[in-house]
């Protein structure tokens, strides 16, 4: 069974925030991404939509939590991890989260990013799928790369379908106000116990349920994320092993081995860019909502007004002074991926997904070929100070008007979808049908390449159980995933943001997009420190300090979220 993916909890300096998301977001199966809200909405149905509903507002409007008894992980959460599942599945005796077809046959519509070529519409797959949850979904796959263009016509239209699939990342300008004004308040269906008809979606964490609250009520569908979700900082333990290089634990350590490491002869560069772990290192909080802090001495500040944020932009500078970082990378050409299989790179940072990506692929090419984490160091070689990533990224949400019928369906295709791991339900949604989708090989399911073309990445955009990892063809790779996770995240915190879906005012909705591009050309050379600067002091001269005043007041209002 394939597991939840992570997405960054910092974006990128390299390729934009939104491309490398549509990238990777469903880089094996669900989703279970940190990246920040972009915008999230809040507020209420009625006047202003900006804000947040949290605290005991918020509490009345979650579903009852009632956890999953159905299959345990071998190893639980810890300190916001996801759990791991390490020990071999008994493919023959799965366990039965959905005792009895909940849907009833009638047909909906559901719009949803995918990423590929999308199966036929009457594929075995989805057939499958229909017949074991009573449903029938017509799927209306919209390409990833491009699902943000294509979601704000289709909801500024007249025509919405009856479940549409919003991921975060979209969620800027009208289509954040749109999320309240086009989809229904699912509170009379889920609210409370009334979830217990769903017991799949009962098992959801409340944490991530809080984030589907838009507008005041409950209206999506969460896929749960891990707090301990961060960037990983890869490294090529083999290539390490042979040359008999330590894993530095500091920033001035990781200098002089990548100075070391660097052959512009060999062509091969110590790294790629190191933004995305330089914020980690020093501390800088994610861009968006969770990039607002309020401070003990009641200051609410942005990650760009935090010290350690030219810190962060200061060291990874030095890489690319050094001449360490490979040339594409400095180039932002090419796939930084591939140059890490090929050796040309010996670290680089991507999302968790890739621990488990880049061992499958490079099994039977490359027998040697292992990677490894570094864990997370601060500043001085200490303890990093980590920042929880929100507790869920992307909903599935109910058009409003539809009938109870469609909602139904709806809701049942979205507890067949947030099966848990070791389940027959879980099974067929992450490899189909046995013998036509994947057989069994040693014990461990194997898709065929029917399996490949059609079990992709629809299904499991509809909802997901809590964060979880899980590979039986490399259960080690699970384990080191979950330990990473549970030691990075005993430095983590939450802001006073986490877990709040908010709406920023619509006035300030580009005052910080142009940062992502500075970082990138900062780093690289191309812009002095007095340029960043500056930027600062414009953005707080143009909105940001009015924004803070905004955030503080939000805070003081529904209180903090750590």
């Amino acid at each position: 069974m394939t597991p939840n993916a992570a997405s960054p909890s910092s974006g990128p300096s390299g390729p934009s925030r939104r491309s490398f998301l549509a990238s990777t977001a469903v880089a094996t199966a669900a989703v279970a991404g940190g990246m920040p809200l972009l915008a999230a909405c809040g507020g209420s149905d009625s006047g202003s939509k900006e804000g947040a509903t949290s605290g005991k507002a918020a509490d009345k409007l979650l579903p009852a939590f009632v956890a999953s008894t159905v299959a345990r992980p071998d190893l639980p959460s810890k300190n916001g991890s996801a759990a791991g599942y390490t020990g071999k599945v008994d493919l023959t005796a799965l366990a039965t989260s959905v005792p009895e077809k909940l849907g009833t046959g009638a047909p909906i519509k559901i719009m949803s990013p995918f990423w590929g070529s999308p199966p036929k519409p009457d594929c075995a797959y989805y057939k499958a799928l229909d017949a074991a949850a009573g449903t029938k979904v017509t799927w209306q796959n919209q390409d990833g790369n491009t699902y943000g263009q294509k979601l704000g016509a289709v909801l500024a239209s007249s025509s919405i379908p009856d479940m549409v699939v919003v991921p975060g990342w979209e969620l800027v300008g009208k289509i954040a106000n749109a999320v309240t004004a086009k989809f229904m308040d699912l509170g009379p269906y889920l609210a409370g116990d009334k979830v217990k008809k769903y017991p799949n979606l009962a098992a959801i964490p409340s944490d991530a349920w809080r984030m589907g609250i838009f507008g005041g009520a409950l209206r999506g569908i969460p896929m749960p994320t891990a707090d301990a979700t961060f960037i990983v900082p890869y490294y090529r333990k083999d290539l390490f092993d042979k040359k008999g290089y330590s894993v530095p634990k500091s920033p001035d350590e990781f200098l002089g081995w990548a100075k070391e490491a660097t052959s512009a002869k060999a062509k091969v560069y110590a790294c790629g860019d190191m933004s995305w772990t330089a914020f980690n290192v020093f501390g800088v909080r994610s861009s968006g909502a969770l990039g607002w802090d309020m401070g003990a001495d009641g200051k609410v500040t942005y990650r760009i007004e935090q010290p350690e944020y030219l810190e962060a932009l200061e060291w990874t500078r030095k890489l690319f002074d050094a001449g360490v970082v490979h040339p594409d990378d400095k180039a932002r050409s090419g796939d930084a991926g591939q140059r890490f299989t090929a050796g040309q790179i010996l670290v680089y940072n991507n999302d968790m997904s890739a621990w488990y990506g880049k061992t499958a692929e490079q099994a039977a090419a490359n027998p040697d070929f292992e990677l490894d984490a570094m864990d997370i160091f601060g500043p001085d070689g200490g303890a990093p100070k980590l920042h929880a990533s929100q507790p869920a990224n992307i909903w599935s949400l109910i058009r409003k008007g539809a009938s109870k019928t469609t909602v139904e369906n709806a809701l049942a295709a979205a507890d067949f979808a947030a099966a848990p791991y070791g389940t027959k339900e879980r099974m067929l949604v992450d490899y189909g049908v046995e013998g036509t989708h994947y057989s069994v090989e040693g014990g461990v399911p194997v898709k065929t390449d029917q399996g490949n073309s059609e079990v992709i990445n629809a299904w499991v955009m509809l909802a997901a159980p809590a964060a979880y990892f899980a590979h039986p063809d490399h259960p080690d790779i699970a384990r080191k995933q979950v330990e990473w996770q549970q030691r990075m995240g005993a430095f983590a915190k939450k802001t006073s943001t986490y877990g709040m879906n908010i709406v920023e005012p619509s006035r300030y909705a580009n005052l910080s997009s142009q940062f992502e591009q500075l970082e990138i050309d900062y780093v690289r050379g191309n812009k002095k420190l007095s340029d960043v600067q500056q930027a600062i002091s414009t953005w707080k001269s143009s909105g940001g300090d009015k924004l803070r005043d905004w955030y503080k007041e939000l805070i003081d209002k529904n209180g903090s979220g750590n």
